[in-house]
């Protein structure tokens, strides 16, 4: 999906002003393993995934890498923290796949909330979508069971089932990768 589609499909809005706002986004060709958010630093671009898998992790106290989130495209992302509050990031953002990517600046997203109300509408409902999918996560990690967890993300985001090495899955899902495969083998 191309971004000016996304920018519509999230919050309606005339083509002249998808168009505007596309035109403060730079498209990016990355290569899988690039972070493009640092743990440490603070973000300073907001992205459009046009193609391609990003995953976000932590390291925890042990030194293991904690998967908090996978984005697949179309999607929209950032250190919503790291980004509007300008201060250093606490996770990875790891490219999984090569990927195309659009990205904006913080400058131009200020300059776009001050003077584009159809961008500030879109922004208030990204910002409202990410909050809704944290709190579903959230609840999810305690109300539901690993098998349950596995089974809504292949049937939410197969290509991730697909495409992402079991490990950051079975991280994810806050399991072992051996009670991964065990989950996998019950539900075939």
């Amino acid at each position: 999906m191309k971004l000016r589609d996304y920018l519509k499909k999230i919050k309606s809005m005339s083509d002249d002003k998808a168009d505007l706002i596309a035109t403060f986004f730079k498209e990016e060709t990355l290569t899988k393993g690039t972070l493009i958010i640092n743990e440490g630093k603070t973000s300073k671009k907001s992205f459009f995934l046009e193609s391609g898998i990003v995953r976000c992790y932590i390291i925890d106290l042990e030194g293991n890498e904690i998967t908090t989130r996978f984005f697949s495209a179309p999607d929209f992302l950032n250190d919503f923290l790291s980004f509007f509050e300008q201060q250093p990031s606490e996770e990875n953002y790891e490219l999984l796949t090569d990927a195309k990517l659009h990205s904006i600046s913080f400058t131009d997203v200020q300059y776009c909330f001050h003077n584009i109300p159809e961008f500030r509408e879109w922004g208030r409902m990204m910002l409202t979508l990410n909050h809704v999918f944290l709190k579903k996560r959230m609840i999810a990690l305690h109300k539901e069971t690993a098998q349950e967890r596995y089974s809504n993300l292949i049937k939410t985001h197969p290509e991730i089932v697909q495409q992402v090495p079991l490990h950051m899955i079975a991280s994810y899902l806050g399991v072992t990768k051996y009670s991964l495969s065990r989950i996998r083998k019950e539900i075939k």
